[in-house]
């Protein structure tokens, strides 16, 4: 039986215009400290992306979208902040802020295999 460890995680959004507080959900980040386990799962449905943001860029937001990616992997190509270590990097990723790419609240949960635990919270969030 597998053990279950604590895990975090927050969902990705789009906000296409912070002033109207609409968003589009596009992914999930998930850290896991005991596994040592950060990777988010993000996409962006360019139909929907279309129909919801109408002139914002869907490249721009795709290009945001990858830099959580490289910053979740530690990735060189993820800036200086990619070069953190993991909590401080899913801290910097979930922190609250007024942008057209942001997270949702941090939400807490068990889970034996954090992979798994992020391709269902994705299917269910997201797609």
């Amino acid at each position: 039986m597998q053990e279950n460890n604590l895990f975090e995680y927050a969902v990705i959004r789009v906000v296409p215009q912070v002033e109207r507080e609409e968003f589009l959900n596009v992914g999930v980040i998930l850290y896991c400290p005991s596994m040592k386990f950060l990777q988010c799962l993000c996409s962006l449905d360019e139909n929907r992306f279309d129909a919801f943001a109408g002139k914002a860029d869907a490249e721009e937001i795709k290009a945001h979208l990858h830099a959580f990616a490289e910053i979740c992997r530690g990735s060189e190509d993820g800036g200086p902040i990619a070069r953190l270590d993991l909590a401080s990097r899913f801290r910097w990723l979930t922190a609250t802020r007024s942008t057209v790419v942001q997270t949702s609240k941090v939400h807490p949960g068990l889970s034996g295999n954090p992979a798994k635990t992020l391709e269902k919270l994705y299917e269910e969030l997201v797609l």
